[in-house]
């Protein structure tokens, strides 16, 4: 979405401050123990008390209030009561939230207590792919120049980066366009105007870059059983620079 008045920038930084408070609250629940399920319940319940709407809940058919994807699940990981956080573990919480007819979305992948050097590097590598996208992100520029910049970061560290998946527009409704890719070059892509909303999230698998979709026709897994990361800000582009809203 392209932001028509100023009216629309203050409800879309209310929407993604929300989502950043749910995150963040999300992050405090996290330890071993403790099952998707009831992570959601209280993901919803907080969002809820704030005034907005969880955005994935019922989204296309979508059974949770938020995506909760452990170690090899890419994304869109179903909560269950079944699914019980151990040490050791990762988790992807992926959180849509509508306010006054406006949405915010962003995803961070945490640790389960302590966990190896090798999934907190993973997990290190794909935040920083954001950064680095953002950082080739500027009106007039391409959109190319950013998912080039987060493909290079991490096939530098040696991980892949998931090509079936890609961020995208936001803003009155949750999935606009742009399409954007997380690989790809710089001259692709549309040409960045003022004032575009935009969710961007690397999702960046520790092996190689093949997954599938499980038979729930949501639970996207790495196809080598090896861990994957997420990092997903909502973004507004401006003349000034990159502001991020859910962060």
């Amino acid at each position: 979405m392209i932001a028509q008045s100023p009216n629309d920038i203050v409800l879309m930084r209310k929407a993604g401050e929300i989502t950043k408070n749910t995150l963040d609250f999300a992050k405090t629940l996290i330890k071993a123990g403790i099952s998707t399920q009831d992570l959601d319940k209280s993901i919803k319940k907080f969002i809820i008390d704030n005034n907005a709407t969880p955005t994935f809940l019922g989204y296309q058919g979508f059974p949770g209030s938020a995506c909760i994807s452990v170690n090899d699940v890419v994304v869109h990981g179903i909560p269950s009561s079944k699914i019980i956080l151990k040490e050791g573990d990762i988790v992807s919480v992926d959180i849509g939230v509508t306010y006054k007819g406006f949405n915010g979305d962003a995803a961070r992948t945490f640790p389960v207590g302590k966990i190896s050097a090798e999934k907190q590097k993973l997990i290190d590598v794909t935040q920083q792919c954001f950064f680095e996208g953002i950082s080739h992100l500027y009106v007039g520029g391409k959109l190319g120049e950013l998912s080039n910049a987060i493909q290079k970061h991490a096939e530098s560290n040696g991980y892949s980066v998931v090509r079936e998946l890609v961020g995208h527009g936001i803003g009155h409704e949750l999935h606009e366009i742009p399409n954007i890719p997380n690989y790809g070059k710089t001259t692709e892509g549309i040409t960045i105007p003022e004032n575009i909303f935009l969710a961007i999230e690397p999702m960046i698998n520790m092996g190689k870059r093949a997954i599938f979709l499980e038979k729930d026709g949501w639970t996207v897994r790495t196809r080598d059983g090896l861990p994957s990361a997420h990092y997903e800000n909502t973004v507004l582009v401006t003349n000034n620079g990159v502001e991020i809203l859910t962060l």
